[in-house]
């Protein structure tokens, strides 16, 4: 992905990424690995996420750049700047599947939002606990109310007001 995407993340010719997780799209166009656990999971409730999801909610779990490697169908990937309406990779950015539509990851400058359900983990129950969400986020603009103990924030974690 160097030549393409800048130096932030793992190229396919690193003999020292070791691969610790697969994903990918529905049709399975695009693949990518990631190297590492999530450094965090987290539940999305703002606007741009419902609409772009078509979903109430979006569960994204958070890696470096430098621990993801896409490792098919990069020419199939479509993006979607939403904070200036533009389908174009201007970071932060939404990332799809050009085939099948598919939500792949939210690019931001220096992470990847993945999504868990495109991992294989072997069995849709066994979740890794790292993949698991620790809070919602921008919970002020749930559509449903979500009952469980997990921390809401009004906006970003850590940076908002805990509802």
């Amino acid at each position: 992905m160097e030549n393409r995407f800048g130096s932030q993340y793992a190229s396919i010719e690193d003999a020292g990424f070791v691969p610790k997780y697969e994903a990918a799209c529905f049709c399975g166009t695009v693949r990518y690995e990631v190297s590492n656990d999530p450094l965090d999971a987290k539940i999305c409730h703002c606007l741009a996420c419902q609409k772009l999801h078509g979903a109430p909610m979006q569960w994204a779990a958070i890696f470096h750049k430098r621990h993801v490697r896409l490792t098919a169908g990069l020419k199939h990937l479509i993006f979607f700047n939403s904070e200036q309406n533009r389908p174009e990779r201007i970071l932060p950015c939404k990332v799809r599947c050009g085939r099948c539509g598919t939500p792949i990851a939210d690019e931001g400058r220096r992470m990847w939002l993945a999504f868990p359900e495109l991992f294989n983990f072997g069995h849709r129950t066994k979740v890794p606990d790292s993949f698991k969400p620790t809070c919602h986020i921008f919970y002020d603009m749930r559509i449903l109310e979500i009952m469980d103990d997990l921390p809401k924030w009004s906006g970003h974690k850590n940076h908002s007001n805990l509802l």
